[in-house]
C-alpha cells in the first residue's frame, strides 16, 4: 500500500494524495486503509522512509567503485535523477521532523545521507566539521533539484550544463575546504 501510495504521489504531487484518492487507486473504500495505516500522516510518514532508503540505495549504487570528484558528481546525479523521477515521494521527505532517534524517518534519513558521508570522507572533512559539510551539500544539490523539478529554471541555458557547472563549484568548494584545515594544523 505504501509503495502504491508513493508511486500515486509521484504523479498527482505530494500535496494531492488523500486517502480517499488512495483507495480510489487500490480500488477500495478509504476505511478499509485504516486497518493497514494509522493515519495520513502515518502514510506520509511511510512514504518518506520508502523514499529515504530509495534514494540512499540509488546514492550508493551510483559512488560505487567512485572517489573524489567523481563520487561527488555521482551522488549529486542520483540525488537529482530520483528527484525527478519521484517528485511526489521526494516531496514526502520534507519537513518532518522525527519522533526520537529511533523514529524510522531518522533511521532511513540516516540511510539516505550515509552515501553522502561516504562521498565526503574522501575530500578529508575533519570530523568536527562532517555535519557542516553533509548540510551544505545537501541543500545545494537538493535545492537544484528541487527547482528543476518545480520548473525553476526558465532561462535557455542548458539544466544540464548548470548542474556539471555546481559540481565541478561544489568539488572545488570541498577541496579548498580540506586544504586549508590540513594547512591550520599544520600552522
Amino acid at each position: 500500500m505504501v509503495a502504491a501510495a508513493a508511486a500515486l504521489a509521484d504523479e498527482i504531487g505530494f500535496s494531492e494524495l488523500t486517502m480517499g484518492r488512495l483507495a480510489g487507486r487500490l480500488g477500495v473504500r478509504a476505511p478499509s486503509l485504516y486497518k493497514h495505516i494509522a493515519s495520513q500522516d502515518d502514510l506520509h510518514r511511510r512514504i518518506a522512509a520508502l523514499a529515504f532508503d530509495e534514494a540512499g540505495a540509488a546514492i550508493g549504487t551510483a559512488i560505487q567503485g567512485r572517489a573524489g570528484r567523481d563520487a561527488l558528481a555521482a551522488a549529486a546525479g542520483a540525488l537529482r535523477d530520483f528527484v525527478l523521477t519521484h517528485p511526489g515521494r521526494y516531496a514526502a521527505t520534507l519537513g518532518l521532523t522525527p519522533t526520537g532517534p529511533d523514529d524510522p524517518i531518522m533511521l532511513a534519513g540516516r540511510r539516505g545521507i550515509g552515501p553522502f558521508e561516504a562521498v565526503l570522507r574522501g575530500y578529508d572533512i575533519a570530523p568536527q566539521d562532517m555535519t557542516h559539510a553533509l548540510r551544505a551539500v545537501r541543500s545545494v544539490f537538493h535545492g537544484f533539484a528541487h527547482l528543476q523539478v518545480s520548473g525553476g529554471f526558465q532561462w535557455s541555458t542548458d539544466i544540464g550544463e548548470s548542474f556539471e557547472y555546481l559540481v565541478a563549484l561544489v568539488d572545488r568548494g570541498l577541496r579548498a575546504s580540506s586544504d586549508t584545515d590540513r594547512a591550520d594544523h599544520h600552522t
